[in-house]
């Protein structure tokens, strides 16, 4: 298996070249190159999962999101200050995809 070095996307096997499915970019196959031979049987006991980058895997909370009203964003917590000052709290809403930050 190999990653795009571009974006990090799974490179798929397409003829004689291998290509990121999420950007596009191609690397061409050789004679004698290890991906030579490229198969896409999957061991069921592997599990590979391909989104398209709509998928949240941070916790949700019931907040007013100040651009399109809706009430549900994902959060989280990050250190923009010193180690002495509490962390900052980003949301996202789910609907418009805007963020915004609270301070304590």
């Amino acid at each position: 298996m190999d990653f795009c070095p571009k974006c990090g996307g799974m490179m798929l096997p397409n003829g004689d070249k291998l290509e990121c499915k999420t950007c596009g970019e191609t690397k061409t196959l050789k004679k004698g190159n290890e991906y030579e031979k490229v198969s896409e049987e999957i061991n069921t006991k592997d599990t590979v999962v391909m989104t398209d980058g709509n998928v949240t895997t941070r916790p949700t909370t019931n907040v007013i999101c100040p651009e399109c009203g809706h009430g549900k964003a994902e959060w989280w917590l990050q250190q923009t200050r010193s180690a002495d000052e509490a962390p900052t709290r980003f949301f996202k809403c789910l609907k418009c995809k805007h963020t915004w930050r609270e301070y304590d």
